[in-house]
């Protein structure tokens, strides 16, 4: 049978003829490096492919056996530990299930040839079987699996946390504060947050130039789109983009000011991004996360709301608003419309009103509340 040269194959990955110290160690970092070209040549990201395995090696490290050893008992004590001792979320389980069930896949896959080089480097019944099955693992069952507590911010909750954060502005310059510069930043950046629905780490990564002009919209200027361009990627695929149209005015307003008369003071007119430190390097993911959580203990608000909360907001309010569901889904970027559903958290009057439009045909009643004939 002739031998196919795919990339991650184990005569590309072992060398003849060499009779190495630690054979099984060996042979474990072969099937690495194989599994590893095996995904490049997919066109998984550098990234993806090391914190999948690093798991592997955390998997070995539990069972303290080879994969050539592992069984599917090793999985349902695996996934006991991560669940009773690490306390991770299912959906990162499954997640972490899934990495296993890859590189599982791989080495039992004949086309590699890794199940025949166990074989012949440590006898004929050694070498690596299935071992992920869907009996031992944690079924996709609900579109759903996040913090049942987690919820969008009310209207009043909103404005209150906003207005929180343009008197943090007002009170530093009153105090002849230093971080006025950093409290206007981080005012500004909750604003965009939530009028433009990002995710935390989509606003960390923004540059001035990802605004644009919209013909749609030239009441908005140089701000009637944004480019996201590190949007949330697929399972080892690089960040997805889209563009979001600016659709309200009051925040545009806010960014534009900050970017024309508040960021030229931070003395970094050469670094291109949006949202800039003091030190002139470009804000974290975790130093937004922390000014939020301030501002949200400090109005005592429930702990419940996150940065993403601003995002589930944005869905929500849009929604209540009237706005076309498909625009909505376009815009946060979702492609499906299940997965905007579960951002969608209307209010008891939103829900009231759309009653009563559903009542009516069936009660009598015409669009305008009037009593048919």
């Amino acid at each position: 049978m002739r031998r196919v040269d795919l990339a991650g194959a184990a005569h590309l990955e072992l060398v003849d003829g060499v009779v190495a110290l630690h054979p099984e160690d060996a042979m474990f970092e072969a099937m690495l490096r194989g599994w590893r070209a095996q995904q490049a040549a997919r066109g998984l990201r550098e990234d993806a492919v090391g914190a999948r395995e690093r798991l592997m090696r955390r998997f070995g490290e539990f069972t303290n056996e080879y994969p050539w050893n592992w069984e599917p008992s090793h999985v349902d004590e695996w996934s006991l530990s991560l669940t009773a001792e690490q306390h991770l979320a299912p959906s990162t389980i499954r997640t972490y299930q899934c990495s296993l069930r890859l590189f599982n896949d791989y080495l039992c896959d004949s086309r590699y040839g890794w199940v025949a080089a166990c074989r012949r480097e440590f006898g004929p019944q050694t070498h690596p079987v299935p071992i992920v099955h869907e009996w031992n693992t944690i079924p996709h069952l609900n579109d759903y699996e996040g913090d049942p507590e987690a919820r969008p911010f009310t209207r009043e909750e909103l404005q209150r946390f906003l207005d929180y954060a343009d008197e943090q502005v007002e009170r530093a310059v009153r105090a002849k504060r230093k971080g006025a510069l950093a409290a206007y930043r981080d005012a500004t950046l909750f604003k965009v947050l939530y009028g433009w629905g990002l995710r935390r780490t989509e606003a960390s990564k923004l540059d001035v130039v990802d605004f644009g002009r919209n013909p749609a919209a030239p009441e908005f200027g140089r701000f009637g789109t944004l480019n996201v361009r590190y949007g949330k990627a697929k399972r080892g695929q690089p960040p997805r983009r889209r563009n979001v149209a600016s659709v309200m005015g009051w925040a545009v307003d806010a960014v534009a000011d900050y970017v024309e008369n508040i960021r030229p003071r931070f003395d970094c007119a050469e670094h291109a991004a949006l949202w800039v430190t003091e030190r002139g390097g470009r804000i974290k993911p975790a130093e937004i996360n922390a000014r939020f959580v301030a501002y949200r203990d400090a109005l005592k608000l429930p702990r419940a709301l996150v940065p993403h909360s601003m995002r589930h907001s944005y869905v929500s309010h849009l929604t209540e608003d009237g706005v076309d569901r498909r625009f909505i889904q376009c815009q946060v970027g979702h492609e499906v419309d299940s997965s905007t559903a579960v951002y969608t958290h209307v209010s008891s009057d939103f829900m009231n009103t759309a009653l009563r439009r559903a009542l009516a045909p069936a009660l009598g009643h015409g669009p305008a509340g009037q009593e048919g004939r």
